[in-house]
């Protein structure tokens, strides 16, 4: 795995999280690829996850047991396990998973079940609006319980940022642009279609990545600042 741009001590549990996942299941496993930042060299170690897709031929809950204590063991990743006939049934539905995946991952062991596949977008303007409208809300119902403990409000920024500009990277694909990884890129990108406030986006994404410090009175402006940001894009998406 010397490609991987993550740390050695991750590689490490990567191998073995594969050797022990081809011990459980053997021919029953079909794949276990590798997708997100950690794949596409973006990875920040203590920010991002290790996204595994496993490809079992049954995903039985009995079946599904039998990798409880694997997952327990390695915490840092977070598999998820799928049949081959639910990924090509299920593409339509989850446009923006399966387009995310398709884009960038890596192979470690069995079929790449994910090269050939076809995702249809016909719904992805509708899975767009609907998470983003959703986000919305559950942001501002959280921002009523938490507002007073700032660390709390970081936190949640920092996951919100992450989450809506997935989505986002998304939202470019139906304004027919090819949509980068890099989140510095997908913020240009946004700059250039939405006429985002760029400074804000940009002050999140250096505190996300420990390059500034936000104090109290930072985090709360910067907080408001993204919901009113969001929504202005929302109520863009929901005309296109």
């Amino acid at each position: 795995m010397e490609e991987l741009k993550i740390p050695d001590k991750l590689k490490n549990s990567l191998q073995k999280f594969n050797k022990t996942l081809k011990g459980i299941y053997k021919e029953e496993l079909i794949s276990l690829i590798l997708y997100g930042s950690a794949a596409s060299g973006e990875f920040v170690d203590k920010h991002s996850n290790l996204n595994a897709l496993v490809v079992l031929r049954n995903t039985d809950l009995g079946i599904l047991k039998r990798a409880s204590s694997i997952i327990n063991k390695f915490r840092m990743i977070n598999p998820l396990f799928l049949t081959e006939n639910y990924i090509n049934s299920s593409t339509d539905i989850f446009p923006i998973e399966f387009l995310d995946m398709q884009e960038n991952y890596l192979v470690l062991y069995g079929k790449d079940v994910l090269k050939n596949i076809n995702v249809n977008t016909s719904n992805l303007r509708f899975q767009c609006e609907q998470e983003l409208k959703a986000k919305l809300i559950n942001l501002k119902q959280l921002y009523l319980r938490i507002n007073q403990d700032k660390l709390a409000m970081r936190n949640l920024l920092f996951k919100s940022f992450n989450s809506v500009l997935h989505i986002l990277r998304n939202v470019l694909r139906l304004k027919g642009k090819e949509s980068p990884y890099l989140k510095q890129e997908i913020l240009k990108e946004l700059k250039s279609e939405f006429q985002i406030d760029i400074n804000i986006w940009e002050k999140i994404l250096a505190a996300k990545l420990k390059q500034i410090k936000l104090s109290s009175k930072d985090t709360e402006e910067l907080f408001i600042n993204f919901i009113r940001e969001l929504e202005k894009i929302v109520e863009i998406v929901d005309k296109l």
